[in-house]
This record gives C-alpha cells, sequence and structure tokens, in this order.
C-alpha cells in the first residue's frame, strides 16, 4: 500500500504523512452530522484518529463501513456525493470534496518549498 493524502479545505496545505520530510500538523475530518476526528500525527494511508476516511465517506452516502465502495465514490463523477471535510481549523465550517495532494503527503519536491 502507498501513501496518499489531501490538501486542507480551510488552509490549502498539504498534510504531510509522519514519514515524509515535512513537520506535521493537527487535521480534523469531519462528518455531515458534524462527528469530529483529528489527527494529530498522519500516518499517510487515510485514517484520522483511527477513523479511515473511505469508510466514513462510504457511511456519509448510505454504504455502510466499506472502504472499496468509498474510494469509488471519491473518484465517481456524481455530483450528489456527500464528503468529510478536512481542516486545520476543528471548528471550520466547510463543504465539499478536498482535493488529493499530488505528493501523496509524502514525495515533496522543490516545488513544494
Amino acid at each position: 500500500m502507498g501513501f496518499f493524502s489531501w490538501i486542507t479545505q480551510d488552509t490549502n496545505r498539504s498534510i504531510p504523512s509522519k514519514h515524509s520530510s515535512r513537520k506535521t500538523f493537527s487535521v480534523t475530518m469531519r462528518d455531515d452530522r458534524g462527528n469530529k476526528w483529528t489527527e494529530p500525527s498522519y500516518e499517510g494511508y487515510g485514517d484520522f484518529d483511527g477513523k479511515c476516511y473511505y469508510e466514513l465517506l462510504s457511511e456519509m452516502n448510505g454504504f455502510g463501513c466499506d472502504r472499496d465502495k468509498g474510494i469509488n465514490l471519491f473518484f465517481s463523477e456524481d455530483k450528489d456525493i456527500k464528503f468529510p471535510t478536512l481542516t486545520e481549523d476543528p471548528d471550520a465550517q466547510v463543504t465539499g470534496k478536498p482535493a488529493d495532494c499530488p505528493a501523496q503527503g509524502f514525495f515533496y519536491g522543490p516545488e513544494w518549498e
């Protein structure tokens, strides 16, 4: 399994893996009901405070805790999908799909300086 990550929706920063050259910071994942999971040191595999982003995405859209379904939803063209939010500020009010991090939260080159 490789690393993957996103861009925070409130500060537009890459969420670095703790295995990368970048310092980690706390990121809060929130569902559509206001539940929050705050991860102080992201590992790079999609889990925030023990909750998988893709499983939550699947749950939010009525498919139960199904990681594979969540991955398919994330890459779907369907415009009616509800997405978990990823923010630095645990109280930030944002919506929509977070952008993928092209560096996968790990492979930072000079273009990220």
